[in-house]
């Protein structure tokens, strides 16, 4: 009995041997190229884009993911698919709401932790085609995306508590010592490359890397595979374990895996040299929810505002009803949105964030020799700024409006803001050169 115990020892200790040998063998010497710097710049010009998180959830109204085996039993969580039927989905709206929102790229859910996919995917029964719907809605949104002039983007996550040879099947739960992580490695290979010679998406956008069964040089490879199959693939950092994420911390670029960060339910830090991209709700939970919470337009047109002087991106989220509608009352506030963003939108799209850093009185975004102000604040009457170095002002006024009195002196420009009840709006400084090279202040 003893020598029969050392052996299962010994059997199981080769085997962690092995794995440890396969993971150095298939990741070691991994030197991935990134994304160009041309495409990476373009991305950032876009500014905002819609986040879109749905599947067969939407039927309890709870959130993605997270409430299986919590607020939904797993068993029924994992049933749900057998009801979904949105059969009031249209792509096309959804589509042109987020064009009316003045949103330049769209990314959907097309697998989140729950692992359930919204296209019909070869790898597992667990997708659309297997719901009473039937309908490819990845496919739709791809094909809607492209007739109206919006960037597609996926989102697919690195977890998947569903799938077997993940070795974690619920939150919080235990390695699964049946699981085989390399042969899931191959099938979310498999998936990826079916995504991207379907759909040919502008970005992608991971998440789930957080379990101990993912490791940098597991994401070091699936980034440099990516890369292969789409060298101008825009890829978030979410592959590695290197991101700001809902704690807003400093990161060590070198340590991050992919092309930007991403930065959660927080205003990224102000960072000139780093891509990033904020992700925020339009509500309180990421996929809909009966009656939740939704932020007001100020606060939207602050965090647009915000994100653009800190120079990143924003990734604002929806969450579509079981019926495949988005609420109307989303739809709403996304067309104020789009509203203000006709009006305002030079100081948002293509710019640079600052000089002068975001604040809770003001953000700021430059392009040529102008310098946007985005006043936040309501009542303001006015505004002191530090001077720039080597330039000077040579005039101010509201952005297709009135005239604003400015004074450069004692090391200060001060601005007469005009009389008005309400923030957001742009006060534009024109400056007697560049703006470009100017350092944050």
């Amino acid at each position: 009995m003893k020598t029969v115990m050392v052996k299962k020892i010994s059997c199981l200790v080769l085997l962690i041997v092995l794995s440890g040998t396969w993971l150095r063998a298939q990741y070691a010497g991994t030197a991935p190229v990134k994304t160009s710097p041309a495409v990476m710049a373009e991305f950032m010009d876009l500014r905002f884009g819609m986040f879109i998180h749905w599947g067969p959830v939407s039927l309890r109204g709870t959130e993605i993911g997270w409430s299986r085996g919590q607020q939904v039993p797993q068993q029924e969580y994992d049933e749900l698919y057998k009801e979904f039927n949105p059969v009031l989905f249209d792509a096309d709206a959804w589509v042109k709401t987020a064009k009316d929102a003045g949103m330049k790229y769209l990314t959907i859910t097309a697998r989140h932790h729950d692992g359930f996919c919204l296209w019909p995917t070869a790898y597992t029964s667990y997708n659309i085609m297997n719901t009473p719907y039937k309908k490819d809605i990845v496919g739709a949104l791809a094909k809607a995306c492209k007739k109206q002039g919006i960037r597609f983007c996926i989102y697919y996550t690195i977890l998947d508590w569903y799938h077997p040879d993940y070795p974690v099947h619920i939150t919080g739960g235990k390695i699964d010592p049946k699981a085989d992580m390399p042969r899931y490695v191959a099938f979310m290979k498999n998936q990826l490359k079916e995504l991207i010679e379907k759909y040919d998406p502008y970005m992608l956008w991971f998440d789930g890397g957080w379990e101990s069964p993912w490791t940098d040089e597991i994401g070091r490879d699936m980034y440099a595979y990516l890369k292969k199959l789409k060298p101008d693939v825009i890829v978030n950092n979410r592959l590695g374990k290197e991101i700001a994420a809902t704690d807003n911390k400093k990161i060590d670029v070198e340590k991050m895996i992919g092309d930007y960060d991403t930065p959660e339910q927080v205003v990224g830090r102000m960072n000139m040299v780093t891509p990033w991209e904020s992700c925020f709700t339009i509500c309180k939970q990421w996929s809909w929810k009966p009656n939740d919470a939704m932020k007001t337009l100020p606060t939207c047109l602050d965090i647009i505002s915000k994100t653009a002087g800190g120079n990143g991106n924003l990734l604002l989220n929806v969450g579509p009803m079981p019926d495949g509608r988005i609420e109307a009352r989303q739809v709403a506030r996304l067309k104020e949105i789009g509203d203000w963003l006709k009006q305002n939108g030079e100081a948002v799209y293509g710019t640079m964030g600052g000089p002068y850093a975001p604040t809770d009185e003001y953000a700021a975004t430059r392009k040529g020799n102008r310098i946007f102000l985005h006043v936040l604040k309501p009542g303001q009457t006015s505004l002191a700024l530090k001077n720039i170095p080597g330039r000077k002002v040579l005039k101010a006024s509201v952005l297709h409006g009135s005239a604003v009195d400015v004074q450069q002196q004692d090391g200060n420009i001060r601005l007469a803001l005009p009389a008005r009840s309400t923030g957001n709006y742009i006060v534009v400084l024109e400056l007697d050169g560049d703006t470009s090279d100017i350092q944050v202040i």
